[in-house]
């Protein structure tokens, strides 16, 4: 039972993370209709800011430059390349995201090398028992972290005017445009929201028991991609559901590895993309997606 606790424990706090890297996949496919696959080099971005100024500004104030700098990188992209490029079909776009990513990737690969940096997060390689288990304070930290982040986004999403705005660009980007949404404003927003997120989870990816920052985090968040498809990918509440569904398969999937043998040793790697395409067999737009319906 100990060791369910911590897995199930371990499960919840990966899948925090996850939500909110998935966000950052929603909320910029709810404000301009693109698969955002440069947030896996904005996440990289993130933790290398923080990971080079933690010494000097302490990690309050390396982590809010990192937020500010990702999300700035994040609006760059969305203002340069995304709006700058004009009318372009979606589907061009998202492929452009790809080369955007493999660009800053690689930059910042060169950047860090073979080294694994930290990011001076004051939690350390500290535990804490709940529930019998011994759990690292890290993991509860993100817990807590993305449960306010989370609430905040959705309070922002349903009382503010932005989040009128996002939710009536999802619905009808022409009518929202005709009713004087300003869609500019609300996709830069939304980019700018992503990366900053992005920049959190980057700390929370890399604290204990991880080692620190190396060249693959940035990987990580493309395991968050199947949480955002798996809830819808216009879907927030389902991005936050798939996102939990994830981390606990990731985490069960880790910690029974002895018993999954017959899987292979990697079982838990590929746990995410398997729940996936077993959920989408089942329902192709997603456990929230909207259908989109056709007249015939």
């Amino acid at each position: 039972m100990t060791k369910l606790s911590e897995i199930v424990l371990n499960g919840l706090a990966l899948g925090s993370v996850y939500a909110l890297i998935a966000l950052g996949f929603v909320v910029i496919f709810k404000a301009s209709g693109v698969m955002n696959f440069a947030h896996a080099s904005l996440l990289l971005l993130g933790g290398y800011v923080i990971a080079q100024l933690h010494d000097e500004l302490g990690f309050a104030g390396a982590l809010l430059v990192g937020v500010v700098v990702t999300a700035a990188g994040a609006g760059l992209i969305e203002m340069l390349f995304i709006r700058g490029l004009g009318k372009v079909e979606l589907h061009v776009l998202t492929i452009l995201t790809i080369g955007i990513d493999i660009l800053l990737t690689t930059e910042l690969v060169r950047r860090i090398g073979s080294d694994k940096l930290s990011l001076g997060d004051p939690w350390g390689a500290k535990s804490v028992e709940v529930f019998g288990a011994n759990v690292a304070q890290a993991r509860i930290a993100a817990i807590v972290v993305a449960v306010v982040l989370i609430t905040l986004f959705f309070m922002a999403f349903r009382y503010t005017a932005w989040g009128l705005s996002m939710r009536a660009a999802s619905e009808d980007r022409e009518a929202a445009a005709l009713m004087g949404v300003r869609m500019k404003r609300v996709q830069l927003v939304a980019w700018c929201v992503a990366g900053a997120l992005a920049a959190v989870a980057a700390v929370f990816l890399t604290a204990s028991p991880t080692p620190g920052l190396d060249r693959t985090t940035g990987f990580v968040a493309l395991k968050a991609f199947p949480a955002a498809v798996l809830g819808g990918m216009d879907s927030a509440l389902g991005a936050l559901i798939g996102a939990m569904m994830i981390g606990l398969t990731e985490a069960l999937a880790a910690g029974y590895q002895s018993d999954l043998d017959a899987l292979g040793g990697g079982a838990s790697g590929i746990a995410p993309y398997v729940v996936m395409i077993l959920i989408l067999l089942w329902r192709p737009t997603g456990l929230l997606g909207s259908k989109e319906l056709s007249r015939v």
